[in-house]
């Protein structure tokens, strides 16, 4: 009988396990398959941050641990689809490259961005930082709207209408 219970239990434990396993495979799966994530050290980023077109960007550096980023992406979301035409949006991932599984790629896939999504993978922070902007302090979230004529650089958070006032200046 004594052992008899112990065989049970290991077939419990053991059953137990293999599901939890399958489950994590199903989510990477799931994951893996629908949502592809460019990833680029600082170099092959700055193509994102120069044109010589007519199009506005806006290039947002983010991150799924920055609550103020979080908050406001739905804002460039909004921003992306409504000038799609004239305005073209980049969100810049600085999450850390171990999340980009477990974090990154759920987080797209779950509030479904449109906009373009990177991530920079660029561990020299104090070199590419100020090639954004000098004034820069390295804080999230910060953005870079410019097209061929003007570029500002904001180190702050927005609502939808302090962004919208930003961009249509890029459009006149």
């Amino acid at each position: 009988m004594k052992y008899t219970c112990i065989v049970v239990l290991l077939l419990l434990i053991g059953c137990k396990n293999t599901s939890d396993q399958e489950q994590i495979t199903k989510l990477s799966e799931t994951t893996n398959t629908e949502v592809s994530l460019e990833v680029y050290d600082f170099e092959g980023l700055q193509k994102f941050l120069t044109t010589t077109d007519d199009k506005t960007y806006v290039v947002n550096f983010w991150a799924t641990w920055c609550a103020p980023c979080v908050k406001e992406l739905p804002y460039f979301e909004k921003l992306n689809k409504d000038y799609s035409d004239d305005v073209e949006v980049i969100l810049v991932s600085l999450d850390f490259p171990n999340k980009y599984e477990t974090k990154l790629k759920p987080y797209i896939k779950k509030n479904n961005l449109q906009s373009k999504v990177v991530a920079l993978n660029d561990v020299d922070s104090n070199t590419w930082i100020p090639k954004v902007d000098k004034s820069w302090t390295g804080a999230i979230p910060a953005t870079v709207i410019f097209n061929k004529n003007k570029r500002i650089f904001y180190e702050k958070s927005f609502n939808f209408d302090e962004l919208e006032t930003e961009v249509k200046q890029f459009l006149k």
